[in-house]
């Protein structure tokens, strides 16, 4: 109760009068007493925040990019937090089951998300139907990592530069065909931007994430791929893909012999991914700020910086606002490409 209130009920109370409160000054003071209860239930239940296990809900399945990230990001919280937080794949619709299922979590901190800044931005484009609203169902928390995409293509395939793909397929439209780890998904819209921009006829083939759409490219059942460099790098190292070009604005400093897209002749092309944590919408501020706190402090760890950046991963670490700000961007900038390329997904 604040000073003022306190002043107000006294004054009341002691003023000439019946000296027994009336009903409506009970009513107030009872109303008071049952919010301040109310605030320090909030407060110890942020206070006590973790005790008990966090689950980590991946929206893709084991092996892919989104995954690596979310099993590095889980092992720093089990630490920092002192609880156990375990890593839950919901793979499918481009990331919108795992959500939509996070969406309706209970609001107290122990279901969190890994989000990307597809979910956030390009689903909500993409898909005529959506189970959920990631910029309204769910809240931020940090944006953890970012990283370019990848061209590959199996070995197979006779084509060693991005020009050489580019004839190819204007010499046979629709014979050729491109994987993805689901519609929606970066990998996916990096290749609509590569048929936008270079005017070519590929077929999508969407997977439920990027782990069995690289088998089934590694086994030749599909051609090419814009994969996720983290789960691409193992296999262009091992002579399994052939890796043509990176997607970001500048070259890769993990692959830094190949040409950015936009210096192998696709002029205006630029695509990479982020991931970052979320939770669903009416998480308590301190519980928000706690899981924040404690994410940041894992992407600064020595473990953390060497798994992620020999793999590919940008480390980043953001406050919800930014992380609230930057999916704001990507829908501004997302929205129109995906209307543009008509692209659609049920």
């Amino acid at each position: 109760m604040t000073f003022l209130t306190r002043f107000k009920l006294n004054y009341l109370l002691n003023s000439s009068g019946p000296k027994k409160p009336s009903a409506f000054i009970s009513a107030i003071i009872l109303s008071l007493g049952v919010g301040a209860t109310c605030f320090s239930a909030v407060n110890a239940q942020a206070q006590s925040y973790p005790n008990k296990p966090i689950r980590l809900v991946c929206p893709f399945p084991p092996g892919g990019a989104v995954d690596i990230a979310s099993r590095a990001i889980a092992q720093e919280l089990s630490k920092n937090l002192g609880q156990p937080v375990t890593v839950d794949n919901k793979p499918g619709a481009g990331g919108n089951i795992g959500g939509a299922e996070v969406a309706r979590a209970n609001p107290d901190g122990y279901t969190i998300f890994m989000t990307t800044s597809g979910i956030q931005a390009i689903n909500p484009a993409l898909y005529a139907k959506m189970p959920f609203d990631p910029n309204k169902d769910l809240v931020p928390v940090s944006a953890l990592v970012s990283l370019n995409n990848v061209l590959v293509l199996h070995p197979s395939i006779k084509a060693n530069s991005v020009s050489e793909v580019i004839a190819l397929a204007k010499a046979q439209p629709g014979a050729m065909n491109y994987a993805s780890s689901g519609s929606g998904t970066s990998i996916h819209m990096s290749g609509e931007m590569f048929k936008s921009l270079t005017n070519v006829n590929i077929t999508h083939i969407p997977y439920k994430g990027s782990a069995p759409a690289v088998n089934d490219l590694l086994g030749g059942q599909v051609m090419m791929m814009f994969d996720n460099i983290p789960s691409a790098i193992p296999h262009i190292k091992s002579g399994k893909l052939k890796a043509l070009a990176t997607t970001g604005a500048k070259r890769d400093p993990l692959l830094p012999d190949l040409p950015t897209m936009a210096e192998a002749g696709v002029a205006g092309y630029e695509s990479g991914v982020w991931f970052g944590l979320s939770v669903p919408a009416n998480t308590p501020r301190d519980v928000i700020m706690k899981l924040n706190a404690e994410a940041n402090k894992g992407t600064k760890s020595p473990e953390f910086v060497k798994r992620m950046t020999d793999l590919g991963y940008i480390i980043m670490g953001t406050s919800p606002e930014t992380m609230a700000e930057m999916n704001k961007a990507e829908v501004q900038r997302w929205g129109p490409i995906v209307r543009a390329s008509g692209a659609k997904a049920d």
